[in-house]
């Protein structure tokens, strides 16, 4: 694997660097961290509106953490980096794409970031391919990014959603059975993570007894929630997120349905989470990070960090979008160069440092896929942990190469420039 040394990231550096832009807030169509005739450019195209934008505010605010932490140490080759951000909104394709092109071609970016959704994630790594610029996808988890509609120069933090269906599935198949209802997100995501669950849970001999397609912002699943109960299923599936996750989770639990069968999913987000209250914090599901995670070397100082901007502890979102803007950095000072090209062979298998990667087995980039392999946290939600903002027991912590199956497997068949 390729490995940069990363200069260390003292303690009161990343606390410090906490402080600069806690009340910063998106104004306007764009905001710029940094000033200066030369700098090089990251423009983060998510959303901060709509269903998923907590998440997407929160992806921004580690993508200004790390710029800060990147700046205080000399920038990338040599140069202050400034960001530009866009508000993509929460499902508008066409939306996301003209920003896409917006901060490509009038802004002249040198690195894409975006999306939490991953059909608008999908729309603008076809804008970015196209262009030649290397994009990094935070938070969009549909297989097909980096699996049968991979591109060269589109690198994925987030897991794939078939990669968290496989953390999960056994789990509940063996402890709560094999019969399962889903309620699913009517888009990219919703599909494909559907699918990577039933495709799981089939491996182990279960069956569907019904699903339900949602779109995307609804607030009342009472008729999806009474067709769940009749189907009496050993399950339910919630592939629901954002704001939707915390309307059904508090719908399902007003209902009873807690009493009756078991709540899980294969994705859950400290967003959600926080959005509920105790008594709606249940069911087993995976967190792709999580803040909690004793003895794990530069998790406290991160936590400490995230907590001096913004009062709160940090989610996965926060991570994601720490990573992605290092990803930057390490593709161009890998590639002593900021032609896409040299930075995405850089990246080919690149393993992030400790103080990036902020989990057990740290995590690397896949070659031939631009997949980032870590680890998936499983466990249960809880109303009240060891701490206030302990919503998540941990049960286990799962090997992502265990995972991912092979590069073949994925559908990803790479073609470079040539």
């Amino acid at each position: 694997m390729t490995d940069i040394k990363l200069p260390p990231l003292r303690r009161r550096d990343l606390i410090a660097g906490g402080l600069a832009l806690g009340a910063a807030q998106v104004a306007g169509p764009f905001v710029r961290t940094a000033r200066a005739a030369d700098t090089v450019k990251i423009g983060l195209d998510n959303p901060v509106t709509g269903t998923y934008a907590a998440p997407g505010k929160n992806e921004l605010d580690g993508v200004k953490y790390a710029i800060e932490l990147i700046n205080a140490q000399g920038g990338i080759l040599g140069r202050q980096v400034e960001l530009i951000a866009e508000d993509s909104t929460s499902g508008d394709a066409g939306t996301a794409v003209q920003k896409a092109n917006k901060l490509i071609d009038r802004d002249k970016v040198n690195f894409l970031l975006g999306n939490v959704n991953s059909a608008l994630a999908a729309a603008m790594a076809g804008v970015s391919s196209q262009k030649g610029v290397l994009h990094v996808v935070p938070g969009g988890h549909a297989d097909a990014i980096t699996g049968a509609n991979c591109h060269w120069n589109v690198f994925r933090v987030c897991n794939t959603t078939q990669m968290e269906a496989n953390a999960v599935a056994k789990t509940l198949a063996t402890k709560y059975g094999k019969k399962w209802y889903y309620i699913t997100p009517d888009y990219l995501f919703g599909h494909a993570l559907q699918a990577g669950m039933q495709n799981a849970n089939k491996a182990l001999g279960g069956e569907t007894l019904g699903a339900d397609l949602t779109p995307l912002g609804t607030t009342d699943f009472s008729a999806n929630l009474i067709k769940a109960q009749a189907a009496n299923p050993d399950v339910l599936v919630l592939l629901v997120q954002g704001d939707d996750m915390i309307n059904c989770l508090k719908q399902a639990v007003q209902f009873g349905l807690d009493k009756k069968l078991h709540i899980a999913g294969s994705q859950q987000e400290m967003e959600a989470l926080e959005g509920i209250p105790p008594e709606a914090r249940i069911g087993t599901w995976v967190m792709e990070w999580y803040w909690n995670q004793p003895g794990v070397p530069h998790v406290a100082d991160f936590v400490a960090a995230i907590k001096k901007r913004t009062g709160r502890v940090p989610t996965a979102r926060h991570w994601f979008g720490f990573v992605s803007a290092w990803t930057c950095y390490f593709g161009a000072e890998g590639a002593k160069s900021l032609e896409a090209v040299k930075m995405a062979k850089a990246l080919q298998g690149f393993k992030l440092p400790p103080e990036v990667a902020l989990m057990p087995d740290g995590a690397f980039y896949r070659a031939g896929q631009n997949q980032l392999i870590g680890d998936l946290y499983v466990g249960t939600a809880q109303g009240q942990g060891s701490a206030p903002d302990d919503f998540f027991k941990v049960s286990s912590v799962e090997k992502g190469v265990d995972l991912a199956g092979t590069v073949e497997q994925s559908g990803c068949k790479m073609t470079w420039p040539t």
